[in-house]
Order: C-alpha cells, then sequence, then structure tokens
C-alpha cells in the first residue's frame, strides 16, 4: 500500500514516461523546422537593396523559389501549418513569377552595362585598358540594343530612360578614368584618393585650408611618383609651351569662382572696383562692355539710393 503523502510524485513518475519524453522531443524539434520555414520566408520577403549589384526582390524570390523546392519534398499531409504554408508559397511565387522574370531580364541588362564600363574593376585587371571612345561607342551600341528590347516592357523601359537620361548629362565625365591612369571609377573612391591627397596637403603645408588641391588636386593624381627623379622626369615631358595654355585656361576657368569669393566677402568694395573698372574703360575711348550697353526698359523700377 503506497503513502498518501508520495502519491503526488507517483503520478508524477507516471507522467514522465519514456514514451511521453520522445514525444515531448519530437514536438519540441517540429516546432524548430517550423520556425526555421517562418525565419527563411520572413527574410526572403524582407530583402533590403543597398547595393547596387545586389537587388533584394530578386534574391528574395530565389530563396522562395528553393523554399518551396523543400516544402514540395517533405511529406506535409499530416503537418496542416506546413501544408498551408506551402499553399501560400506556391500562390506567391505563381502571382509574381511574369514580375520576377521581368526583373530577371532587367538585371541581366544591368549586368551588361556594368560589362561595358568594366565595372567593378578588380574582374578586368587582367584585360587591356579600353580607351575612352572604344567604351562610348560600345555603350551607344548597347543603349541601341536596350532600347528595341525594352518595347512594351514597362520596367525595362525605365532602366533605358533612366539610362539614356544620365547618358546624355553626364557620360562624358563618366570616362575620364580610362584615360586618366590611376583614377578610380566610382565617386566614392574618388571622394577618398582625393581625402587622402587633401591630408597630404595640410601636412607639407602646415595651413589649414586646402584651397590649392581644389585647384590643383586634379593634375596630381597624374605625378603619383615614386622617387623625385621620376617626378622631375614627368615634367620634364611636358612642353613649355603647353604648360603656359593650360595655365591660362586655368586662370580663365578660376576667374568666376574668385570673383564670387570677393563678392561675398565685401559686396560693396567688389562692385566698386567693377564700376571704376568700367568708368577707366570709357575714359579710354574704348568701345563699352554688352553688359554695360544693355538698354534698360523704362518699365523696370529703378532703385537708387
Amino acid at each position: 500500500m503506497v503513502c498518501p503523502k508520495l502519491q503526488p510524485y507517483r503520478r508524477r513518475t507516471l507522467f514522465f514516461s519514456p514514451a511521453a519524453s520522445v514525444q515531448a522531443e519530437r514536438a519540441k524539434e517540429q516546432k524548430e523546422i517550423e520556425d526555421q520555414f517562418r525565419l527563411a520566408i520572413r527574410d526572403a520577403v524582407n530583402r533590403a537593396s543597398r547595393k547596387p549589384f545586389y537587388w533584394g526582390g530578386l534574391k528574395g524570390y530565389r530563396q522562395l523559389e528553393s523554399i518551396a523546392q523543400a516544402l514540395h519534398t517533405m511529406s506535409v499531409t499530416e503537418n496542416a501549418f506546413l501544408l498551408r504554408l506551402t499553399r501560400q508559397v506556391d500562390r506567391a511565387l505563381e502571382n509574381n513569377r511574369r514580375l520576377a522574370a521581368t526583373i530577371d531580364k532587367t538585371y541581366t541588362w544591368f549586368l551588361r552595362i556594368a560589362a561595358c564600363l568594366r565595372y567593378p574593376p578588380r574582374s578586368y585587371r587582367e584585360s587591356p585598358t579600353p580607351t575612352r571612345q572604344q567604351v562610348r561607342q560600345e555603350m551607344e551600341e548597347l543603349l541601341q540594343n536596350l532600347k528595341s528590347e525594352a518595347y512594351g516592357q514597362p520596367v525595362l523601359s525605365s532602366l533605358y530612360s533612366g539610362l539614356q537620361r544620365r547618358w546624355v548629362l553626364f557620360g562624358d565625365e563618366l570616362l575620364y578614368c580610362f584615360n586618366v591612369p590611376g583614377l578610380p571609377q566610382d565617386n566614392l573612391k574618388v571622394e577618398s584618393l582625393f581625402g587622402r591627397l587633401r591630408c597630404h596637403q595640410r601636412r607639407i603645408s602646415g595651413r589649414k585650408s586646402t584651397q590649392p588641391l581644389r585647384d590643383f588636386g586634379h593634375y596630381q593624381i597624374l605625378f603619383l611618383a615614386e622617387s623625385e627623379e621620376q617626378l622631375l622626369e614627368q615634367l620634364r615631358g611636358v612642353p613649355v609651351e603647353d604648360y603656359q595654355e593650360l595655365r591660362k585656361y586655368q586662370t580663365q576657368a578660376e576667374a568666376p569662382r574668385k570673383f564670387l569669393v570677393r563678392l561675398h566677402h565685401d559686396p560693396a568694395k567688389t562692385m566698386q572696383n567693377l564700376a571704376n573698372k568700367y568708368i577707366a574703360h570709357l575714359q579710354v575711348g574704348q568701345a563699352p562692355n554688352l553688359l554695360f550697353a544693355t538698354p534698360v526698359s523704362e518699365k523696370v523700377p529703378q532703385y537708387t539710393t
């Protein structure tokens, strides 16, 4: 006869039988598998696209296809949750199949554009560097092919319109990296390069301002020499006449910016100096500048102090 005080412990012992423990362990493992499927699907539908060559939506769709293949290889008829999950995944794939195919084709064209521009550079280190004219010709041919391919397809048409607009606006500025050795192809690396040059300018000059770098930084890239002899050899390779002519162009290009700096610093003095210069030209009998000779309509109000 069992003591009444030991009866609760006897019932608890009977409840935790070996068969019940095995069943509880199986239920725990099944729940872990279901949670992993939930996590995989949640990750597939929330892929981010922060990098140009990483399209989160397309990656997520391919991941969802892999999840569906795994679900179809399992026997889910006895599991109501996995059965409903398989149907929902199949429905999501079917509803977005056409859009995913269009995005995949657009991504293929995007890779072709990058290959035309030889980007990323690490993939073309062993290939000969093309000229600027060669890349321009290849890009124009690619745009023509993309235009014919994008007819009637909204996603490809958006890619073509955006690429065409940017190529017309910035195409000339994008290809200098093929003519200037050492000039990076993307803006982040260009900013990093000029940042290092700016730090070097502060170190050798001892001044906080880096205005000389802004004026001549694009020339410093050409003079990346390992020694003073090599730098002197590069400088001697430039004819004096070409240097003087380019120096004149540099001064002319910097004139508007310097004028704006003086104007922002002291507007009254700057404008007075400009007026005195105009009066001096009139006194020597030269023809007045067209800017000052432009007639002013009587309807325009005149402001005087």
